[in-house]
């Protein structure tokens, strides 16, 4: 059995049984696997591009296999979401790619399912990927189920995304954005500001000016060398961090926090900032886990940053900060191109929740800071509940005592290149990074200042 294909189906079960991250997955999996260079790179295609389209894939098998896919067993219905992407998405020998899944349903289930496995992927096979898409979207009941089906995106995700655009005035950009989702993003890296400096032959991004990409090469070789003051980051993420510490000058002794912290990347260009600027910063991360990353994503800043393990809400008024980042838990609908399972992992039941913490986490920043201190409100997610509907009512609730800042003109002084940022249509300050417009994954800031 091919090892690429599985590490991939390991990596697919592990994500649908036990809530494993791919992104964090697959790397253990190809460490444990020593697979080739060139192996790699087919598992990581198949993991990615299996989950990434995975709703699609469903629809098709269930239209071969004349049954619901939840009536299909958990190992041989996950088996041939990795056969439909090998058959329909990938230059892989249809022959190879139905026994090969065979073999693993074989392995997975036993032999009593190789029949019907082998024959589903065999009707698959007989169909292109055009002629499948066209086959399940005649039977969408509606323009956003084909929608769905053909960019493989939950429905509520399609009519959220659509709303944020029309908020921008830029409804017609929809299709971009969902195909800007199923693409692989390039690997961007970022140079910790006055620690570190991008390799001569670097690509310098064109808006974060801590950020490059390489031209070649394996960049886990320039993250070593540079002792954690090179690191991989999204420059939508950077731009963030950027936003908080550079909306104003900052004055020597200010005291930041960096709220929720997991899994430090953030945290790392604060505390190169704090360190540039005489500020002093601190860290919370409720997670151990991801505080344990924190604490080893600062370890490249000689600067003493504090990780406390409490819940932001409690944490927050501990102590009177000049700043403070609230990168709050969300749906991460802003990240699809790199966490490609978590479109079908959250659900609009999911909201109410988040969006009660999210507003929870920036009330107690806000109490928290001294006068004239600004909050960061930052999320990966462009949906309007978690975005300008928790900036509204921070408004609502404190009336005059809150000043929002044009974060849009902030990180347009950052930015080495014009960056297009419509306003939005409720006159708000608010900040959107879109990944088909920007090539950044979809962050929302926004930079709240207490009188």
């Amino acid at each position: 059995m091919n090892p690429a294909r599985l590490v991939a189906f390991d990596v697919i079960r592990a994500v649908h049984e036990s809530g494993a991250y791919a992104n964090l997955q697959l790397p253990r999996e190809l460490r444990a696997a020593g697979l080739t260079s060139a192996d790699a790179g087919l598992a990581t295609e198949l993991t990615y591009g299996t989950l990434r389209r995975q709703g699609t894939y469903d629809a098709i098998i269930e239209d071969a296999a004349g049954r619901s896919i939840d009536d299909i067993d958990p190992p041989v219905r996950d088996a041939l979401r990795l056969g439909a992407h090998q058959l329909l998405a990938t230059r892989v020998a249809p022959h190879a790619a139905v026994h090969e899944t065979v073999e693993l349903v074989r392995s997975a289930a036993g032999k009593r399912a190789t029949g019907f496995a082998n024959a589903v992927l065999r009707r698959i096979s007989e169909r292109s990927a055009d002629e499948w898409l066209e086959r399940v979207e005649s039977a969408a009941r509606s323009d956003d189920e084909r929608l769905g089906l053909r960019y493989a995106h939950p429905v509520w995700v399609i009519r959220a995304v659509r709303r944020a655009l029309a908020a921008e005035g830029r409804p017609e950009e929809l299709e971009a954005l969902l195909a800007a989702d199923n693409a692989s993003p390039s690997v961007t890296l970022a140079a910790l500001p006055g620690l570190a400096e991008a390799p001569a032959d670097a690509e310098r991004t064109p808006y974060s000016p801590i950020g490059f990409r390489l031209a070649g090469g394996d960049p886990e070789q320039v993250i070593t060398a540079a002792g954690g003051r090179i690191r991989v980051q999204d420059e939508g993420s950077q731009l963030a961090a950027l936003a908080l510490t550079r909306a104003r000058p900052v004055a020597g002794g200010e005291r930041w926090l960096d709220l929720c912290a997991g899994p430090g990347g953030k945290t790392a260009v604060l505390a190169a900032e704090a360190l540039a600027h005489g500020a002093i910063l601190e860290a919370n991360e409720v997670s151990p886990v991801r505080a344990g990353l924190v604490r080893t994503s600062v370890k490249g800043v000689p600067l003493e940053v504090p990780v406390s393990e409490e819940d932001g809400r409690v944490r927050a008024g501990a102590h009177t900060y000049d700043r403070i980042l609230v990168d709050a838990p969300c749906t991460g609908l802003g990240a699809l191109r790199r966490r490609p399972e978590a479109r079908w992992r959250k659900s609009p039941a999911d909201l109410p929740d988040l969006t009660e913490l999210q507003g929870e986490l920036l009330t107690a920043a806000f109490e928290a800071l001294a006068p004239g201190g600004i909050v960061a409100y930052v999320t990966c997610s462009p949906h309007l509940a978690e975005t300008a509907g928790i900036v509204s009512e921070m408004r609502r609730r404190f009336g005059d005592e809150v000043t929002e800042l044009d974060a849009r003109a902030v990180l347009a002084s950052i930015a080495g290149s014009p960056l297009d940022l419509p306003a939005p249509a409720d006159g708000s300050g608010r900040a959107q990074l879109w990944p088909h417009r920007h090539g950044t994954d979809a962050m929302s800031i926004s930079l709240l200042q207490r009188r």
